[in-house]
């Protein structure tokens, strides 16, 4: 969750929505994102709002402590049910992110999944994740979320390589994401995920493929893969800027994104979304799938975003003023946004494209039909689906994706 917000209308200090966002909800799923903004050291290739004990020092007092956000993040749930009224929908998914949200002891992470099963019900085949740092869990705190309710989890993994780590500031160690794939497993989880990330400075072919062979040796069913992007403001943009490490390179990354892709074809994984490998579609991850397809969700958390038929909004970012916000009985919603009608189309454009069944062509104007079809004349789309109806990416066209994108939407 990137630490930026952008402008937008105030939001109501009972956080209420227009009487449109609630229409025909019953025909879209809900899902639930839970910010744990914490992290023990701050990764110098990252821009989210999290925050380190030293940087939370003296900036909040006590609403900022991690001792009592699970309390705090339960007050943001119970809102939600006013906000949402009878809405009668069960949650279909949660996604707990960071941050890291295992700093947190498993018990408040059971504690926050419990306000929502208490307050909305969570469906039978709700998917319930976290993200985890491979140093901050252990078989006892796997086995504890799954006896509390989580099905899904997903490690941090980065890279196989002790050097790539170190560029990252990541602080496990190599061989430990593997190692919590197992416990996991061991723990009762049905489904784990590690996230890698590609085209760091200074990692090489093999040391990716190292990677690769790493995370598919380690069992798990769902993997990630990401090209590093060096934001502003990062600790490895300034390294970057001052000459101590390369920049990142684009034709590295389609490099290394073509090796990643065939060495998971020949593992049994398939490509869901461009950045994302399952081994069935029971893996796939569903909460993702809401935000891919425009579905319902509602974030809390410090700087979290939600959605719901059609109006976006978003929380204020610190920790303190977060807490304060609900200890006075109001919404911490710093700003909103009622999407237009243009607006979504967009938006569908943008994300489903990513997917493998891709977007449907009448959700193109002229200008972005025509430009379909010399993207499909120039290899960058499928034949076979667009004939059906449908903007499926080739495999050069995932690695053109965003400029794909920009075209069609026109």
């Amino acid at each position: 969750m990137p630490s930026a917000l952008p402008d937008g209308e105030p939001v109501p200090d009972d956080g209420s929505l227009p009487a449109s966002a609630l229409a025909a909800a019953g025909d879209r799923p809900l899902g639930f994102y839970l910010h744990v903004p914490y992290c023990a050291t701050r990764c110098g290739y990252c821009d989210f709002n999290t925050y380190t004990a030293t940087e939370l020092r003296g900036s909040g007092g006590v609403l900022a402590s991690r001792d009592n956000y699970a309390d705090t993040l339960a007050d943001e749930i119970r809102l939600a049910r006013k906000v949402l009224g009878d809405d009668p929908r069960p949650v279909r998914t949660v996604f707990v992110g960071g941050g890291t949200p295992t700093l947190l002891p498993a018990a408040d992470l059971v504690r926050m999944l419990r306000a929502i099963r208490d307050e909305f019900g969570l469906a039978d085949d709700a998917e319930v994740t976290t993200e985890a740092n491979p140093e901050s869990v252990d078989p006892a705190y796997l086995a504890e979320l799954r006896a509390g309710g989580f099905n899904r989890v997903s490690f941090g993994m980065q890279s196989a390589r002790q050097h790539v780590l170190k560029v990252l500031d990541r602080t496990h160690t190599p061989g430990r994401p593997e190692a919590c794939v197992a416990e996991a497993r061991a723990a009762g989880f049905e489904h784990v995920n590690l996230d890698l990330i590609y085209g760091t400075p200074g990692e090489t072919d093999d040391d990716w493929r190292a990677s690769l062979d790493a995370a598919i040796g380690a069992g798990p069913d769902h993997v990630s893969a990401y090209a590093l992007i060096v934001e502003e403001g990062t600790q490895l943009a300034r390294r970057i800027r001052r000459g101590e490490v390369p920049m990142t390179d684009d034709d590295v990354h389609a490099d290394r994104y073509l090796i990643a892709d065939e060495v998971f074809a020949a593992a049994g994984f398939d490509w869901y979304e461009v950045s994302n490998w399952a081994t069935s579609e029971a893996a796939r991850c569903l909460h993702n799938e809401l935000y891919w397809r425009g579905a319902d969700w509602w974030g809390a958390g410090p700087g979290a975003h939600s959605h719901v038929g059609g109006v976006r909004w978003w929380n204020v970012k610190h920790p303190g003023a977060y807490a304060a916000a609900l200890a006075e009985g109001r919404s911490p919603g710093a700003g909103r946004e009622v999407l237009a009608d243009e607006d979504r189309r967009v938006e569908r454009i943008l994300l489903e494209l990513r997917l493998k069944d891709g977007c449907p062509l009448s959700l193109l104007k002229p200008a972005g039909l025509a430009a379909a079809r010399k993207a499909l004349a120039d290899g960058l789309l499928e034949g076979g689906p667009f004939a059906a109806g449908r903007a499926v990416l080739t495999l050069r066209g995932r690695l053109l994706a965003d400029g794909v994108v920009r075209d069609l939407v026109d």
